[in-house]
């Protein structure tokens, strides 16, 4: 098994370009499912969740040919409407087409999905908001299977608590139902907004994009489309927390600034400058007359629903935390136990006390934070090893680095051009 091995207390510099959303390209790529026809996307990165889905809709009966970061796929003959568990067993978001199937066939079975061990990510929300449009569901043997009796039909949908996959699979599965549906409570992620882009280039009728009400009248038809992946708002979280680590100063391109506004407020108020642009964020470190690197404050967080602070980018705010001046508390209100990269920090010196839900970060000097073998327990928390690493002094080796591949193209040679030096080995 494969292995990153970073030498770490090297400042990062220079421009790295940040790929598209995983959070956006799988349902997207999922909604090629609503109508036959072939669609083209762009800017879809090539990740191991990616992968999964086009492995998935190929097993559905589609085509599909990739050509630098643009997919051609083609659902005219779809056949299948079952995801079996051989496929989907590590990817939580392959749920994300039991509404598209629901629409275009009338029925699905998908197996529970795999994926990150970061607590309790239920679909009860996604079934109920099926069934109010008048599916009937249930739960056997380990899969959702799902069936039309008679026609979708429009209704009001509220969710308790904001749920992305939810509001996404609800509106695909609200686009040809009779009628209006509403959508309360809804997801305003950029990723459903792009979501919500593709549908009505489709030919669908949605009201209230960016709000959290979103209101489907349903259509006849469809047709395929062309569409655009949004930059990964993570990507290019992940390597602005990154320059805070280790110092340096850093373009990071091809990305959204107005998707992260909380945590740029926040790495401004820990002490860094951040200048942005349309399309573009320098992410640097101050430096004193002798020009040596300033120390950065502690800052709390916590996390919420957008435009919040992002649980995605929780465990790497920790990684910066824990060599900042002061105390963060950082508070996760999204997943009840994404926690787990906290042991890993640890093995480096991080002091972290962890109170229920809460995080208390007190922060160590620099010079304190010690490479050591660590070990990835899911998507995000193996990039905060990344980014813990790339500050400590020594050598460290992170396995399991299976989850960084599933969100992160390129993450190695993206970082090893910009100064880290930092290389993936066979383990």
């Amino acid at each position: 098994m494969d292995k990153i091995q970073i030498n770490g207390g090297r400042p990062l510099q220079g421009s790295i370009k940040v790929s598209g959303a995983k959070n956006a390209a799988l349902p997207l790529l999922a909604a090629t499912i609503l109508a036959p026809g072939t669609y083209t996307l762009h800017n879809v990165p090539d990740l191991r969740d990616t992968r999964t889905m086009l492995m998935l809709l190929q097993t559905l009966g589609a085509s599909w040919e990739r050509s630098g970061s643009s997919v051609q796929i083609n659902t005219a003959d779809l056949t299948g409407a079952e995801a079996p568990y051989d496929l989907v067993k590590t990817m939580r978001a392959s749920v994300l087409v039991l509404g598209p199937l629901l629409t275009r066939a009338g029925c699905a079975r998908v197996s529970l999905p795999g994926g990150c061990a970061i607590g309790a990510r239920p679909i009860n929300f996604h079934l109920r908001g099926f069934e109010q449009l008048g599916a009937v569901t249930r739960l056997e043997s380990g899969y959702v299977e799902a069936r039309v009796q008679d026609e979708l039909t429009g209704n009001t949908v509220y969710f308790d608590i904001p749920s992305v996959t939810g509001t996404e699979n609800v509106l695909m599965a609200s686009v040809k139902a009779t009628g209006v549906t509403t959508i309360r409570n809804a997801a305003k992620e950029p990723e459903v907004s792009n979501l919500v882009d593709m549908l009505t280039a489709m030919g669908a009728k949605i009201e209230g994009r960016n709000t959290d009400c979103l209101t489907v009248t349903g259509v006849t038809s469809l047709q395929a489309t062309e569409a655009t992946i949004i930059p990964d708002r993570i990507e290019a979280g992940t390597y602005a927390i990154a320059v805070g680590a280790t110092g340096g100063e850093l373009e990071i391109t091809q990305c959204d600034p107005s998707h992260l506004p909380v945590l740029i407020e926040k790495l401004r108020a820990a002490g860094m400058e951040i200048a942005t642009g349309k399309k573009s964020i320098i992410a640097s470190c101050p430096v004193n007359s002798r020009g040596e690197r300033c120390s950065l404050q502690a800052v709390n967080i916590t996390t919420m629903p957008y435009p919040g602070f992002p649980t995605d980018l929780q465990a790497q705010f920790m990684a910066l935390m824990i060599q900042c001046n002061g105390t963060s508390i950082i508070h996760e209100t999204i997943f009840e136990n994404r926690f787990m990269h906290v042991a890993e920090l640890q093995r480096l010196g991080a002091k972290i006390n962890i109170d229920g839900a809460t995080a208390i970060v007190n922060g160590i000097a620099r010079n304190n934070l010690f490479a050591a073998p660590m070990m990835a327990t899911d998507l995000r928390a193996s990039a905060s090893l990344v980014v813990a690493g790339l500050a400590a002094s020594g050598t460290t080796e992170i396995t399991r680095i299976y989850h960084l591949e599933r969100g992160y193209e390129n993450m190695v040679e993206k970082l090893s051009q910009v100064g880290a030096k930092i290389k993936q080995v066979a383990g």
